[in-house]
């Protein structure tokens, strides 16, 4: 079993508030998430409150985009922090926090994810490292983000 942490940032031309507002309602995370498109049949389910603490998104699909759920634990001007659970193809349970600083240009993003790997993903992880695994999918995420806030800004 080995700890992980994948965090990956950049700026977006904008105020805080409306890249916060992306990222706090789980429907709009199809205009960014770096993993839509991956099956054109997948299953969302929305509950809890439209956005903020307490919002849920489960999803189901194909093998490669297998099912989970997330909850927003908090979200506060700053920072939106959930606990995200994957059920297949691997289980596990990560946290994941997106941090709003204000900058000069706008809005610099950080979306961090820790957790720790377990079983074949704990052996896998020791050939291949989680950042390597998933940051091109943060970078590409975070820069969908970016050219949907400042077009839709």
């Amino acid at each position: 079993m080995s700890e992980f942490e994948v965090v990956r940032s950049i700026v977006v031309v904008a105020d805080p508030q409306q890249v916060h507002a992306m990222v706090n309602d789980f429907t709009e995370w199809q205009k960014w998430s770096p993993w839509e498109g991956i099956d054109p049949d997948l299953e969302r389910t929305y509950s809890g409150p439209a956005s903020g603490a307490g919002a849920r998104y489960a999803w189901s699909g194909n093998k490669k985009a297998g099912s989970g759920d997330m909850e927003i634990t908090g979200s506060t001007p700053d920072q939106i922090v959930a606990n995200v659970h994957f059920h297949r193809p691997f289980k596990a349970n990560n946290a994941v926090t997106f941090t709003f600083a204000p900058v000069a240009e706008g809005t610099e993003v950080t979306w961090g994810m820790t957790g720790q790997q377990k079983g074949l993903m704990g052996l896998i992880g020791k050939l291949i490292p989680m950042d390597k695994l998933l940051g091109k999918d943060f970078e590409k995420g975070l820069a969908q983000l970016k050219a949907s806030v400042e077009r839709h800004g």
